[in-house]
């Protein structure tokens, strides 16, 4: 069985934490898809940290665009990122939206290769 710091050494904490269950009962060849798939799908949390910071550029709610929340990222966009307080919240809570967003993602992407 391949380990999750072989096969994903960009993540860490509490991410590395919840791909290691997921990956835990797969064989390394579906481990190694899957982290083939999660690397490209995977958003890092210093990416929606820096769309967060466009925000305050008159441009909000790009990070909620890339976590698919797009009725967010539309009220964002519309209201200045709720003047900007959204978007001061949104700074603070990167990390959380970021993980929230590829556990989404491990997950799909477990199912997939377990219908396999």
């Amino acid at each position: 069985m391949a380990n999750v710091y072989e096969i994903l050494p960009e993540i860490v904490g509490e991410e590395q934490m919840y791909i290691g269950s997921l990956i835990k009962n797969l064989d390394d060849k579906q481990a190694f898809q899957f982290a083939n798939i999660y690397r490209a799908r995977r958003k890092d949390p210093q990416t929606i940290l820096l769309v967060t910071l466009v925000g305050f550029l008159g441009i909000a709610g790009i990070q909620r665009f890339l976590t698919e929340q797009i009725g967010l990222g539309i009220l964002y966009l519309l209201t200045c990122g709720i003047c900007w307080i959204g978007t001061i919240i949104d700074l603070v809570n990167y990390k959380k939206i970021a993980f929230e967003y590829n556990q989404q993602q491990a997950n799909q992407i477990a199912v997939m290769l377990k219908g396999m």
